[in-house]
């Protein structure tokens, strides 16, 4: 509980400002700094540096979004009470050890949500029990979402602005992270599924160089960046009328009648937001693959995903379960899952990977395997973040561990935290690390 744990504040004297921080349970956390603002529609505006004293919020700011049912069924619930709505969403948090350590490697994450629903500070990505077993700094980072981030393409509503968002926010780690005990020189951008496409851009955005160093890329759907132009554009179209809506829930709720059509776009459609190619900080779509080999010298790359990963949708699924769920019908799923697997997330990372090292880069490929009988489900998309971030608490009704013993999810996570620290450490993972026995990983 709570209330049996030692807690206390700690001040961290930042170029930025003093920030006032909380020590909890082994770690000191830095809640909810506002790195930059911005209005409707705007390029982010760094905050300048303050003499004041910054202090945590109450409640954590989230940008307006959907509450997802099938997020809530797999994952967990969401306490409203504990957000607090904001359409200029760029806010970040750190974590690190309760110590005197310096010169500590940082992990920047990037969360996931389809570039439409999420925050970078919820208890199923509360990086504690990481930054204690490893000694690293994490830093969790929000930005703009959906309508006010990821969609865009004239010039009242730029296009790509989430993107900017997350620069903002890595320009004010370089400069701030040692303040915290973290080496500036040493960072490392981790992004799970939209987070990972976001990473996989950054790495072509221009304004980003000698931001980070290395990279590691879960799950990101980068089989539906191809030919989103007339989507996009039909899309930003259908929504026009609500750019001056003074009700930003009330865009919410609005923009969901105008969703693009899955008959007329395919799988583009179930990620109706996103990169944008031909927009600032971006190169054009057939340039792309150009830009990431040019730049392969410049970052260390760990990419990969879960074996069965379209599985949270499918198989998860009442209206095809009622049809499909049995006998043959398991079979066909089965099949459609591995498919759409292989195809939005399995061949484009193999690929990437591949021409990435093909140019000299240094990559590592995973991918996370299910090894118990009883978990029908297998290895779905964002089983592994409880292996990742740990934090029992915040995943017990989750629907995506049902079938998961969660001393089989902690023993696995401890060594996978491990590998990855050490990739964050040194840019390298070596034949000595104790891999966790779901998962197969390889240098390419």
């Amino acid at each position: 509980m709570k209330s049996q744990q030692h807690i206390g504040t700690h001040t961290f004297q930042t170029p930025f400002a003093k920030i006032i921080a909380l020590k909890e349970n082994g770690v000191i956390k830095a809640k909810s700094i506002r790195y930059a603002h911005s209005e409707r529609f705007q390029m982010p505006i760094p905050v300048p540096p303050s003499a004041s004293e910054i202090v945590f919020p109450d409640k954590t700011p989230v940008c307006p979004q959907n509450i997802s049912p099938l997020i809530e069924k797999l994952i967990g619930p969401i306490d409203l009470e504990d957000f607090e709505v904001n359409e200029s969403t760029q806010f970040l948090s750190v974590i690190r050890p309760e110590n005197d350590q310096t010169d500590l490697p940082v992990i920047v994450w990037i969360h996931g949500g389809s570039h439409e629903i999420g925050c970078g500070d919820v208890a199923t990505s509360d990086a504690t029990d990481w930054v204690k077993e490893q000694g690293i700094i994490v830093v969790s980072v929000s930005y703009r979402l959906g309508l006010f981030g990821f969609l865009g393409g004239d010039m009242e509503r730029p296009a790509n602005l989430g993107l900017f968002d997350i620069i903002e926010a890595l320009k004010w780690i370089k400069t701030n992270i040692e303040s915290f005990g973290g080496n500036p020189d040493n960072i490392t951008l981790l992004g799970q599924s939209s987070g990972g496409d976001a990473i996989a851009h950054l790495m072509i955005s221009e304004g980003v160089k000698g931001l980070f160093q290395r990279v590691i890329i879960q799950s990101a759907p980068l089989g539906l960046r191809h030919g989103r132009q007339k989507m996009s554009a039909e899309f930003l179209k259908k929504t026009d009328f609500l750019k001056k809506e003074t009700d930003a829930l009330k865009m919410i709720d609005e923009y969901k009648k105008h969703l693009p059509s899955v008959i007329r776009y395919g799988l583009n459609a179930v990620m109706p937001f996103g990169i944008q190619y031909g927009f600032p900080p971006l190169c054009k779509e057939d340039e792309a693959e150009d830009q990431w080999i040019s730049n392969a010298g410049d970052y260390d790359v760990l990419i990969g995903l879960n074996n069965d990963e379209t599985a949270f949708y499918l198989k998860t699924s009442e209206a095809l379960n009622t049809y499909f769920g049995k006998g043959f019908g398991q079979k066909i799923i089965n099949k459609t899952v591995q498919l759409t697997t292989e195809k939005i997330y399995g061949k484009p990372a193999e690929v990437f990977a591949d021409s990435y090292a093909g140019a000299g880069g240094n990559v590592y490929l995973f991918r996370i395997y299910s090894k118990l009988a009883g978990n029908e489900i297998g290895a779905a998309h964002s089983i592994d973040l409880p292996l990742l971030f740990g934090n029992e608490e915040a995943w017990k009704s989750a629907g995506l561990l049902k079938d998961i013993p969660w001393e089989y999810i902690h023993e696995n996570g401890i060594k996978l935290r491990a590998v990855w620290a050490e990739f964050a450490r040194t840019g390298k993972i070596t034949d000595e690390s104790e891999n966790p026995e779901i998962l197969k990983l390889r240098k390419i």
